[in-house]
């Protein structure tokens, strides 16, 4: 088998064959219970999240010969998925790669797609569609142009990672609040390396100030704190997915659950509690419990992506509730006579800092959309779809209005 992966490699692309063949070796020790399948075995589906409502949605595709699978690791143009028969490797049809030219419409860890297989008994094929996400965990893409980055489709339960050492930051909390909202994910924040601290209940304390209705849980998997708790969330045919920043623990809480070291670790840097990049790709894993969780990789800066999807009113519910109470309907909540919110910062009831950092996101985030209308509009252009003219003075003034 490893033969045939090779060969398949080679004839998909010479470039990346060494990374590629590096990744076979990490993977034999995978937590997936597929690389021991004796011939004309078949893997349950369900212990990957399968049910009625991704039959239903796949019999709506209605592509003949494909099989599902799941999508369990992504390396750019090739994926590694698991179907009935066990792991295997596929890409993109090309009718898929000219109708989806969006890189956030192509497949993520954790996309259920429609395989067709190379032959008979290979478990390599060629993924012929990709069913509708129930959520969508993403971030902006680095770069000038505005785009969405993928980081996991069809999560249940989101859970952001922050660990309490000098790295501890509740303003990056409150952006990763916003990109759990904005997913449809349901948000958990998990306070690690509670081991590091001597009153991790004050921390919860404080992140349940800025995360209104969202569990959070300390853990620590030196001392097996908060195990109980994490696991109750651990149901099988569960998709959970692992974010944060870079060292703050998500490997090793993987490691934890899974009993066994199935994800590589290693050190933060001693000066400030920075971590370095252990995980590259994002990479999902069926655990003992019977859930699955997606690892992915840490994050120095979470470029936030808003779709519409009502996150950052989400992350900031306590200050859009204040603002329903201010005496104007267009309160900007500076000096105007009458701001509920300027009054709950007066008396202590609201961190002058989180208000800082709703005004920032909320900048950021019509800004972003403001540039991506400008993406659109240029793209119809481009393909021949035409827009009412408007002149410079007026183009200008709606920017104004949208950055205000």
């Amino acid at each position: 088998m490893l033969f045939a992966r090779v060969l398949f490699l080679y004839l998909l692309g010479k470039k990346q064959l060494i990374s590629e063949l590096e990744e076979i070796n990490l993977n034999s020790n995978l937590n997936l219970n597929v690389n021991t399948m004796k011939a004309n075995e078949t893997l349950d589906m369900n212990t990957l999240g399968w049910g009625q409502r991704w039959e239903k949605d796949f019999a709506e595709l209605k592509l003949a010969d494909v099989e599902p699978a799941r999508v369990v690791a992504d390396h750019g143009h090739k994926y590694r998925v698991i179907s009935k028969r066990g792991e295997g490797w596929a890409e993109l049809s090309g009718r898929l790669q000219h109708e989806l030219p969006d890189r956030s419409d192509h497949p993520a860890v954790g996309d259920w797609v429609a395989l067709r297989y190379f032959s008979i008994d290979e478990k390599d094929g060629i993924i012929h569609g990709i069913l509708p996400r129930s959520s969508r965990i993403s971030r902006r893409a680095a770069g000038s142009v505005p785009s969405e980055q993928m980081i996991a489709a069809n999560v249940d339960v989101l859970l952001l990672v922050a660990a309490l050492n000098l790295d501890f930051n509740l303003r990056r909390l409150e952006r990763y609040l916003v990109m759990a909202w904005n997913s449809g994910a349901s948000p958990v924040v998990l306070l690690s390396k509670a081991d590091l601290c001597e009153d991790p209940e004050h921390f919860v304390r404080e992140t349940e100030q800025i995360a209104p209705g969202v569990p959070v849980i300390a853990v620590s998997a030196i001392e097996d704190l908060g195990r109980a708790e994490l696991e109750a969330l651990l149901q099988p045919g569960m998709t959970i997915a692992l974010t944060g920043s870079s060292g703050a623990g998500k490997s090793t809480i993987l490691n934890w659950l899974a009993g066994e070291e199935v994800q590589l670790t290693q050190g933060i840097r001693e000066g400030d509690s920075r971590g370095r990049h252990t995980t590259t790709h994002r990479e999902m894993f069926v655990l003992p419990q019977g859930a699955v969780m997606i690892d992915t990789p840490g994050m120095r800066e979470l470029q936030l992506w808003d779709d519409g999807g009502g996150g950052w009113s989400e992350a900031f519910t306590d200050i859009e509730e204040l603002a329903l109470q201010c005496r104007f309907g267009d309160c900007r909540h500076e000096r105007e006579a009458g701001c509920a919110v300027q009054e709950a910062v007066k008396s202590g009831e609201l961190d002058r800092k989180r208000l800082d950092n709703y005004r920032k996101t909320e900048r950021e985030l019509k800004f972003q959309a403001s540039k991506e209308r400008l993406r659109q509009r240029n793209d119809r252009k481009t393909t021949g779809k035409k827009e009412a003219p408007r002149g410079k003075g007026e183009q200008r003034r709606q920017l104004g209005r949208e950055l205000e």
